[in-house]
Formats: structure tokens, sequence, C-alpha cells
């Protein structure tokens, strides 16, 4: 529907007065539904909600600002959205954000050097979000994120403990429950497939992987590294097939894990009859390889749900609390991509 604006000026797309009269109400019933009042009765909320949806009407987050002083929008920054871990917590953040009648803008950083950070957060003033939430910062710091004084953050990053809330799983045991593992099924040692130099979470399971070798008197062997990404996984995988005296491999993340056990079947080695792969994340995709994948798995949807709880916390009580840590426990799952050595 159009209307005309108190200059003459045609207006498009369905107003609150349209909606008020497709569902018998008054227009500030209408405004009591978009900002979800609870005093509204379920019918009648459910009667405008149907309105608006045939209409096509979308609530005004400039006007819910000025009558609430709140978008209902949470912003997400994140380097790479593609990426398996942020795409994952970033569904999460939505559903936690859905559940709690606000809206995600997401807010692509496209260099992860400290320039790219900075042009990000001074973009931040201008979008209409009531908090931030951070997936992952790579080379940031608290100090060089310079984010607008007193907006509500919450960040998927131990680094920025004691300066932000922050949500992260505990890759620390999942690392070593994931080495340990393979210790225990008779493995004289553990190669690690890392992800790429720079990167924190692989920064942190590889440090886990050390210590774990290290204090079963076991000396930790070179490090392979690729990217996150199955490619990387399948490219370094050709070089590991190479060396027949390697039996296990515990690899940074799941994806990377499958293009490896891609290279060993095309060098003619199985899994895990000749090399035991462990992979990190727990994505879908594990459970239905070729053969299953012993992972670690991340809780990515408690992730999300804390961090949403974390930034509306802020939101609505003020941004002075107390600087949370949530560490959220993973899980080892062992499938059929583990066993123990192949006899000497």
């Amino acid at each position: 529907m159009a209307a005309m604006t108190g200059r003459g000026r045609r207006k498009t797309g369905p107003s609150i007065e349209d909606v008020a009269k497709l569902a018998g109400v008054s227009a500030q019933t209408v405004s009591r539904v978009s900002t979800g009042a609870d005093v509204v009765r379920p019918a009648t909320r459910e009667r405008v909600q149907r309105a608006m949806q045939q209409l096509g009407y979308t609530p005004n987050r400039a006007a819910r600002a000025l009558r609430n002083g709140t978008y209902g929008a949470i912003g997400v920054v994140a380097h790479r959205f593609g990426r398996t871990g942020e795409a994952l917590t970033t569904e999460a953040v939505v559903r936690a954000a859905e559940a709690e009648d606000h809206a995600v803008t997401l807010l692509t950083v496209g260099d992860p050097a400290t320039k790219g950070w900075e042009r990000a957060a001074h973009r931040l003033p201008h979008q209409a979000i009531d908090g931030l939430i951070i997936i992952r910062a790579e080379r940031a710091t608290a100090e060089s994120l310079a984010l607008p004084q007193g907006m509500p953050v919450a960040v998927s990053d131990s680094r920025f403990s004691g300066h932000y809330p922050s949500v992260v799983a505990d890759q620390v045991q999942g690392s070593r429950d994931a080495t340990q593992h393979l210790l225990d099924l008779g493995h004289r040692t553990v190669h690690h497939l890392a992800g790429p130099e720079g990167s924190w979470p692989a920064g942190v399971r590889t440090a886990a992987w050390e210590r774990c070798l290290e204090e079963a008197g076991v000396r930790p062997p070179k490090v392979w590294r690729g990217d996150w990404s199955a490619e990387s996984g399948y490219r370094v995988g050709r070089e590991i097939a190479l060396d027949r005296s390697i039996t296990a491999v515990f690899s940074a993340n799941d994806d990377m894990s499958f293009g490896l056990m891609r290279a060993l079947h095309e060098a003619g080695l199985r899994v895990p009859q000749d090399v035991s792969v462990v992979g990190f994340d727990g994505i879908a995709l594990s459970e239905f390889s070729s053969p299953p994948l012993t992972t670690v798995r991340q809780d990515f949807n408690q992730i999300g749900v804390e961090l949403v709880r974390l930034v509306l916390g802020q939101v609505r009580h003020g941004t002075e609390v107390v600087r949370d840590r949530v560490l959220v426990p993973t899980d080892l799952v062992v499938r059929a991509s583990t066993a123990p050595p192949p006899p000497s």
C-alpha cells in the first residue's frame, strides 16, 4: 500500500495504520506487538502478526529506538563467516537472538589485520544495533579494537577475558582428550595437523597437544600445518602418507580431517587400520564420513545462547557488569576412524 507523507511525497510499503485496519485493532496495539510488549492478549497478538505477514510490514528500527531506547538488533562481527566455526556460531547466535525477539546484523571484517578491525569499529556507531558479538578477532587486541564507549560486547575469544565478557569452548581439554584417546589406544606418538599460524584456536589446540604428549613422556613430533580447509588437509595428507611410521593424527578441525582421510585412502592406507584420525568441531558431516570420524564436539548452540545472554544482559542492565568468562565443555565422540596401531 502507499500513503502520502506530510510533505506530499508518496511513501511506499504498508504503514502501521494499514496493519491496524486489517487486524481490527488500534495502531498503538500494533506498536505494542512490534516491540514485544507483554500487555497484548495472545489472540490479538496472533491476529496482528498475521496482518503484518500478509501485508509484508516490517517495524522500523529507528522508530522502535525512539520509543524504547533500543533497536532490537545485535551486531555480529567476524572475518570469514563461511568458515565452519564462524558459520555454526553465527547460526546459533541468530537462533538465540530470534528467541529473544532480536534481529542480527552481520558485519564483515575484510582485512584480519589491525587496520581492518579499526575500520570496522569506526562503522559501528552508524549501525542500528544495541550490542555487539565478536566471533573471532583474529590478530586484533583489546586495545586495537577501539570499540564505541559503552557498547555492550561479548566475544567468543578467550584472549579478551577480563576486557569483555567472553564465551569459549574448552579447547584445551578437548585437545587433550583427543591426544590421550590415541595414546590410550597404544599409539607410540600422535602427530598433529594444526591450523594456520597466528590463529588463536590453532595455537591453543597445538599447545594442549604438546603438553599432553610431554606429560606422557613422549617428545612431540613436528607440526603439520593447514589452513582449516579440507583442501589443505588433503595437500598435507599426501605428505603425511609418505611417512609410513605415522599411525595416529589429531587434526585441528573436521574439515582438514576429511581431506586427510581422502589423501590417505588414495595412498593405499586404511583408516583406522593403518592410520587413526581424530578431528575437532563435531560438525554434522563427521558422522557420515567414511569411516565416521572420531572428533571433539563443540557445543556451538550453547556458545551462541551464552553470547546472546551476555550481550542482552548488558543492554538491559548496563555495561558495568562482571567481565564474565563462560567456558563451554567439549565432548570426545569416539567413532570408527580410530583403533589400536597396526602390529609392528
